[in-house]
């Protein structure tokens, strides 16, 4: 008994180590690419609905938590689905090594406002520019079981943070911020899986050839 649960524990061990050292490709470009629409139209709803979001900071939080929400459980769901296609036997190792990378930026981007709003509503303009900041670290810590490339976007979303923090002011809740930074951020990412994709399956087939 003893043998059998040390070769299941390296049994484990091993699929650990291959999932660590194997891109994960379960995230769907066309899902990415919806999540960059939903920030558009979050920001036309923000404009609409929302003309002093400085004056209102929990209506603020609500359509931007609510649209994040909505992106992650498209994202999650797709990623499950993919991933045991692609994956195959290896698809709950990899789901969970994804999750775990960018699931303490996420919580953290969860519970900001929550602070923010109950501690300091003074600094709430700060709060797009951290929410931003926060998301690429997250990005960051998923690079290196994600295309290379993906570490531009960390970087989109370090210098678009920093860029709204940067105004000092309630300009930084304008609509265009979250939504053009989260937008654009969001289509180089579903372009980065597309091509990635692209070149997996033009590999594929020349090996197979």
């Amino acid at each position: 008994m003893a043998d059998l649960n040390r070769a299941l524990i390296d049994i484990r061990s091993i699929r650990r180590q291959v999932a660590q050292t194997t891109e994960f490709r379960g995230y769907g470009p066309a899902t990415l690419f919806a999540t960059a629409i939903m920030a558009l139209l979050a920001g036309v709803t923000q404009a609409c609905w929302l003309p002093e979001p400085a004056a209102h900071p929990v209506q603020y939080v609500a359509i931007w938590l609510t649209t994040g929400l909505f992106c992650a459980a498209l994202i999650t769901t797709q990623m499950l689905t993919r991933a045991n296609r692609i994956h195959s036997g290896m698809a709950d190792e990899m789901v969970r090594m994804a999750v775990s990378q960018f699931l303490p930026a996420a919580v953290a981007g969860a519970a900001l406002p929550c602070v923010m709003l109950r501690v300091s509503v003074s600094a709430f303009w700060m709060l797009p520019g951290l929410w931003q900041i926060i998301f690429s670290l997250g990005v960051f810590a998923s690079c290196r079981c994600l295309p290379r490339q993906m570490i531009l976007v960390g970087v989109w979303f370090l210098l678009t943070g920093l860029a709204s923090i940067g105004l000092g002011d309630a300009r930084s809740l304008a609509p265009a911020t979250m939504s053009g930074a989260f937008a654009i951020g969001m289509a180089i990412v579903g372009s980065i899986h597309y091509l990635s994709s692209r070149i997996y399956s033009r590999r594929a087939s020349i090996d197979e050839d």
